[in-house]
C-alpha cells in the first residue's frame, strides 16, 4: 500500500486508488500518517477534524469515521489500522510513505551538501522534488491542526529546492537551470534565497540586465507586502552584479535565509525486517519409477489472453516465490462472474509450469453453477490419488487432509482451486510447508481464507477492453467501425466473458460490421443479456449461478440476499447506501447493511466506497430480470413508492439543516419507510445532496411513473438550499423541467407555481433574467397567498435588476416589502427583502441608501447563519463600497465573500467575487492584484465552463491591460 500526502491525499494499493470518502475521513487519515506508527489521541484527532470548536457530537462522530476508515484500510490490508488504550494507532511500512521517503532524501541531501558533493546534492534533492505533486492535502478544504504540519513541508520542499538550484549552478549548469529556476522564484515572489540563486544564474548567462530587473522586482514585492528591504545576501549579490564582481562567476552565491535555515521534516526510522538465513529450494522430486507419471492437469491457456498487467504480476511473484523454496503460497482471485478468474489463473500457472516439476493439479470445485459443489472428502480423495499416494486413503476427512500435506511438504506442486464455494471447501486441501503453491478462484471474497495474497479482479478498464477485442477480431476491423467498437465495449461493461462472447460472434460473421452487433446489444435492441450468447457461452448463465446459489440456498440470510439483489433491480444504475436501501428492501438499516455485505461478497454488488454499493451494468439488466420474473406488480411498485417517499421526506430534513430561511415548500406529511438521516449542520446537509443527487433525480422519475406527482415536485423544490451552491451543473434544471411536465399532466396548480418560482430562481442564478421574469411572472399568478407573493415579487424585482430595469427592481423590491410587512414575517425573510431592496437601489444608483440597507441586512444574514446568503449580501454590499470609494471596506467584504464561497464549493460566485475584487482594485489602480484576481476568476470560470462570467471576466481583464498600458 502507498500513501502519499505530498498533494492531495491519494492511497493507492496496487495500480487501485483506495476511496477514502469526504473530507473529515482524509483529515482523519492524514493526521494518522503525520503521527505514522505511533498512537494518536482521540483529542488530538478531533482538533484536526474540526479545531478548537468540535460540535456536540464529536466523538461519536469521530468514532463513526475510524471505523469506517479502518474497513477501508483493511480491504487492501487487514489490520492496518488498530485501536491502542492511547488511540487509534495506523501501521505504515518502510517505503509506503511519501513524506518518509521525501525527508530521507533530504536527510541524505543535507549530507552530502556538508561535503559538497554536488552530484549527489542533485541526485537527492531531484528525486525528493519528483514526489513533490504540489500543495500537500491540497483536497481538504480547512486543514485546523494540520496546517503546521502542512506548513513544515511546504518549508522542506523549498529547502529542497534551494540546495537543488546551489548544487546546479556549483556544477556549472547555470544556462540549463535558469528557465526552471526563474519559474520557481515567480511561484515564490518573497523567497529570497530562490531570488539569489536567480539573480547568480542570470549573470553567470550574461543577462545582466535582466538580472538587475530581478532584483528589482524582489525588493518591490518585499516593500509592498512586508514592509521590508531585501535581506544581507540579496543585497550583496545586488552589488556584484552592479559592479561586475568577478566572483560571482565562480564561487557559490550565498542562499542562507534571513531568520536561519528552516530544517526538513524528521526522517521517520524506517520500520526493521527480521532477517535470517536464505532457504534453498527442495530438490525436485523423483519419480517413482518407469510407469509414473507427473499430472498435468492445466487446462488449454486462453487465446489472445489480454491486459491484467498488474494481477498478472502479482500472481507470477506469489507464484515464484513458492517455487524459491521460501514456504506455500496461496493466492485468492475473486470476483464476479465473468470477470476472468479463471482465465487469469490458468494463463499464471502455464506461465510458471516448469518450477513445478511435481505436478500442476486443476480441480473444479463446481462452487456456483448448475452441477452439485464437490465435497471435501471427494476432493482430497481425487488430488492424493493423482500425486501417486498409494491405496487404500483414509476413511475420515481429517486424515486425508493431513497426508496430503505430508504429500506437499516435500514436493513443489501447484494447485489450481477453480470455482470454490467458500473457504470451508478450500482449507483441507492447502500445504502446511513446502514450497507448492495454490491459485484459488471464487466470486465469493473469501475473507477468513489464510491466503498470502488476496486479488480482487474488478472489470477491465477501457484500455484493457480495446486490447481485447483487437485481439479477438482485430484492429483493422475496429478502425473501420470506431464509433460500433465504442458501443460494444460500453454494452459489455468490462466484462471479458461478454467482449469474448462477441469476439466469437463476430468471427462468425466476417461480412458484420460492428454497428450491427452494437445495435443488437443497444437498450432497445432484444436486450445485451439475450445477445451476449455463443455457443456454450452466456453471461446470463453465468450471472445467474451466483444469483441462484443464494436464491436456492437453505440459508434464511442468503435466500433474503437473493430478494435484496432482485429489489435493487428496480433501482438501476445508481449508488446507494443502508439508508435508502433500507427502504427499497423494507428493513431496518443494520440488517441492510450486512444483506448488502452479503452481496459485495458474492460479488453480486460493488463497493466503491465505504457503505456505498452498486451494481455492475449487466448484473443490473439481470437482477431487473429476476425482480419481473420472482415478484409480483404490487411488491415492485410498493418498493418503488417506498423509495420515492424515502428520499422526498429525506430532502426535507437536508434541506432544513440548510440555514437559507427563504419560504419552504409544503411538507409532504407521511411517515418515513426507513429511518431518515439527520443532519447536525449544513456541511452535513450539502454533502448528502452532492452524494445522492444522481438517486434524487431517479426518484423523481420513478414518482412520475407510479403517478405520485406530488412527491416529483417536491423534491425538485427542496433542492433549492442545496442548488444554491451548486446550480451551475446543469442537472436542478433538469430536474425541474422533468417534474413541471409530471405536474402538468395532472394540473397540480400549487405543485406548477413552486416549480416555476424555482425554475425563475435557476435562470436568475444562470444569468438569464428575461426567462426568469417569465416563470416568475407565471408563478405570481399561480400563487393565492401573501407570503407567498411577496417572496415571488422579491425573486422579479433580482430579475429586473440583473435584467437592468432598475425602476421595475425598485417598484417589485418595494411592494415585496410592503406585503411582507403586512402579513408579518420572521426575521431571517426581513433579511431577504431587505437585501432585495439593497439591490434594487445599488442598480437604480442610489448607493448611500443601498449602502445602509445592506448593513442592516448583514446583521440579519449573521444572526441566522446562512453563509451563503451572507456571502452574496458581502459581495454586493462590497461592490457598492468600491463605487462609494471605500476601498478597504469594498476589498475586506469581498474576501470574506470570495473565503465563504471557496468553502461551500460555490464555484459561480466564487468566479464573480474575483471579477468584482480585480474590478476594486483596477478602479483604485492596483493592477498587479487586479490582474492577480481576474487571472484566477478566468481558471475558475474556464474549468467550470462559466461562459458568462468567462465573458465578464475577459471584459475586466481588456479594462485592466488598457489601465496596465495608461500607466506606462
Amino acid at each position: 500500500m502507498r500513501f502519499s500526502l505530498l498533494g492531495p491525499l491519494v492511497v493507492q494499493h496496487g495500480d487501485r486508488v483506495v476511496p477514502l470518502g469526504g473530507p473529515k475521513r482524509r483529515a482523519l487519515l492524514a493526521a494518522l500518517l503525520f503521527r505514522a506508527n505511533r498512537p494518536v489521541s482521540m483529542s488530538g484527532l478531533q482538533a484536526a477534524l474540526w479545531g478548537g470548536e468540535p460540535p456536540a457530537t464529536a466523538v461519536a462522530s469521530l468514532h463513526n469515521h475510524v471505523g469506517r476508515l479502518r474497513r477501508a484500510l483493511d480491504t487492501e490490508d487487514p489490520l492496518r489500522l488498530s485501536v491502542s488504550p492511547h488511540g487509534p494507532l495506523l501501521r505504515v511500512d518502510e517505503g509506503e510513505l511519501d513524506i518518509q521517503e521525501f525527508a530521507e532524501l533530504l536527510s541524505r541531501a543535507r549530507e552530502a551538501r556538508r561535503r559538497q558533493d554536488w552530484q549527489a546534492v542533485t541526485r537527492h534533492t531531484g528525486a525528493a522534488m519528483a514526489m513533490w505533486r504540489g500543495q500537500p492535502l491540497s483536497d481538504l478544504p480547512v486543514l485546523h491542526t494540520l496546517e503546521a504540519d502542512v506548513r513544515h513541508l511546504c518549508q522542506a520542499h523549498l529547502q529542497a529546492l534551494e540546495w537543488y538550484f546551489e548544487a546546479e549552478l556549483q556544477g556549472g549548469r547555470h544556462v540549463d537551470v535558469t528557465p526552471e529556476l526563474s519559474r520557481w522564484a515567480a511561484r515564490h515572489p518573497l523567497h529570497e534565497a530562490l531570488h539569489v540563486l536567480l539573480i547568480t544564474a542570470l549573470y553567470r548567462c550574461g543577462r545582466q540586465a535582466e538580472a538587475l530587473e530581478v532584483f528589482e522586482t524582489v525588493r518591490t514585492a518585499l516593500a509592498e507586502e512586508l514592509g521590508v528591504d531585501p535581506g544581507p545576501a540579496l543585497q550583496a549579490v545586488h552589488q556584484q552584479v552592479l559592479t561586475a564582481d568577478p566572483v560571482l562567476l565562480k564561487e557559490p552565491p550565498r542562499v542562507e535565509r534571513r531568520h536561519g535555515d528552516t530544517g526538513s521534516p524528521k526522517p521517520v526510522e524506517p520500520r526493521g525486517t527480521a532477517s535470517g538465513a536464505q532457504q534453498t529450494s527442495p530438490a525436485p522430486r523423483e519419480t517413482d519409477g518407469p510407469g509414473s507419471t507427473v499430472p498435468a492437469q492445466l487446462p488449454l491457456d486462453t487465446a489472445a489472453f489480454t491486459g491484467r498487467a498488474d494481477a498478472l504480476r502479482q500472481l507470477r511473484e506469489a507464484l515464484e516465490r513458492a517455487a524459491s523454496g521460501g514456504k506455500p503460497e496461496v493466492v485468492a482471485v475473486t470476483g464476479m462472474g465473468g470477470v476472468g478468474k479463471s482465465a487469469l489463473a490458468v494463463h499464471a500457472a502455464h506461465m510458471v509450469r516448469e518450477r513445478f516439476p511435481d505436478g500442476q493439479l486443476h480441480l473444479d470445485l463446481r462452487g456456483h453453477g448448475s452441477a452439485t459443489a464437490r465435497t471435501v472428502h471427494e476432493l482430497l480423495a481425487t488430488v492424493l490419488t493423482d500425486l501417486g499416494v498409494p491405496q487404500p486413503l483414509p476413511e475420515e476427512t481429517d486424515g486425508r487432509a493431513a497426508l496430503l500435506r505430508s504429500t506437499l511438504a516435500g514436493r513443489r506442486v501447484l494447485l489450481v482451486l477453480d470455482n470454490a464455494r467458500d473457504s470451508a471447501q478450500v482449507l483441507p486441501l492447502l500445504p502446511g510447508t513446502g514450497a507448492s503453491a495454490v491459485i484459488v478462484t471464487s466470486r465469493n471474497t473469501l475473507t477468513d481464507l489464510p491466503a498470502t495474497s488476496h486479488l480482487p479482479l474488478a472489470p477491465m478498464d477501457v484500455e484493457e477492453q480495446r486490447a481485447l477485442l483487437s485481439a479477438l477480431c482485430g484492429s483493422n476491423r475496429i478502425e473501420r467501425d470506431l464509433d460500433g467498437a465504442v458501443r460494444i465495449l460500453a454494452a459489455c461493461a468490462g466484462l471479458p466473458l461478454a467482449l469474448r462472447i462477441v469476439g466469437a460472434r463476430l468471427a462468425a460473421r466476417p461480412a458484420w460490421p460492428l454497428a450491427a452487433l452494437a445495435d443488437r446489444l443497444a437498450p432497445d435492441g432484444p436486450g445485451r443479456l439475450t445477445a451476449l450468447t455463443a455457443g456454450r457461452l452466456g453471461v446470463r448463465v453465468t450471472l445467474a449461478a451466483s444469483y441462484l446459489a443464494l436464491r436456492d440456498s437453505e440459508s434464511t440470510g442468503e435466500r433474503e440476499a437473493a430478494r435484496a439483489f432482485r429489489l435493487l433491480g428496480l433501482w438501476p444504475g445508481q449508488t446507494l447506501g443502508p439508508a435508502d436501501t433500507a427502504a427499497l428492501l423494507d428493513r431496518d438499516p443494520a440488517q441492510t447493511e450486512e444483506l448488502l455485505e452479503q452481496l459485495v461478497d458474492a460479488h453480486l454488488l460493488q463497493s466503491p466506497a465505504p457503505l456505498r454499493y452498486r451494481l455492475h451494468d449487466l448484473l443490473a439488466e439481470y437482477a431487473a430480470e429476476c425482480v419481473l420474473a420472482e415478484e409480483g406488480e404490487q411488491e415492485r411498485e410498493a418498493a418503488r413508492l417506498r423509495m420515492c417517499v424515502w428520499y422526498t421526506l429525506a430532502l426535507e430534513n437536508a434541506r432544513l439543516a440548510i440555514p437559507e430561511g427563504g419560504q419552504l415548500p409544503p411538507r409532504l406529511g407521511e411517515e418515513p419507510p426507513a429511518l431518515l438521516p439527520v443532519f447536525t449542520d449544513e456541511t452535513q446537509a450539502l454533502t448528502w445532496c452532492r452524494q445522492e443527487l444522481a438517486n434524487i433525480g431517479e426518484a423523481i422519475r420513478q414518482a412520475g411513473e407510479l403517478r405520485r406527482f406530488d412527491l416529483a415536485w417536491r423534491m425538485a423544490v427542496w433542492l433549492l438550499g442545496y442548488m444554491r451552491t451548486s446550480w451551475w451543473t446543469g442537472q436542478w434544471e433538469a430536474y425541474l423541467h422533468q417534474a413541471l411536465d409530471l405536474t402538468a399532466q395532472e394540473d397540480d396548480r400549487l405543485g406548477r407555481a413552486w416549480l416555476l418560482r424555482s425554475l425563475g430562481a435557476c435562470h436568475g442564478m444562470c444569468r438569464r433574467p428575461d426567462r426568469a421574469i417569465r416563470a416568475f411572472e407565471e408563478a405570481l399568478v399561480l400563487f393565492d397567498d401573501p407570503e407567498s407573493k411577496a417572496a415571488t415579487l422579491a425573486y422579479l424585482s433580482l430579475a429586473h435588476g440583473s435584467a437592468g430595469h432598475a425602476d421595475q427592481a425598485l417598484a417589485h423590491a418595494r411592494a415585496a416589502v410592503e406585503l411582507h410587512r403586512r402579513t408579518g414575517g420572521n426575521r431571517h425573510r426581513t433579511a431577504i427583502l431587505l437585501s432585495t431592496m439593497a439591490d434594487a437601489l445599488r442598480v437604480s444608483c442610489h448607493l448611500d441608501e443601498a449602502d445602509l440597507r445592506y448593513r442592516e441586512a448583514l446583521g440579519l444574514w449573521r444572526e441566522h447563519g446562512d453563509a451563503n446568503g451572507t456571502a452574496i449580501v458581502l459581495s454586493n454590499h462590497g461592490d457598492v463600497l468600491r463605487a462609494l470609494g471605500r476601498r478597504d471596506e469594498a476589498v475586506a467584504a469581498l474576501h470574506e465573500a470570495l473565503d465563504t464561497f471557496r468553502h461551500l464549493g460555490n464555484a459561480a460566485l466564487a468566479t464573480e467575487t474575483l471579477v468584482m475584487l480585480a474590478r476594486t482594485h483596477a478602479h483604485f489602480a492596483e493592477w498587479p492584484q487586479a490582474r492577480t484576481r481576474i487571472d484566477e476568476g478566468i481558471d475558475l470560470a474556464d474549468r467550470h465552463h462559466l461562459e458568462s462570467w468567462l465573458s465578464e471576466a475577459r471584459d475586466v481583464l481588456a479594462t485592466i491591460e488598457s489601465g496596465v498600458a495608461g500607466e506606462v
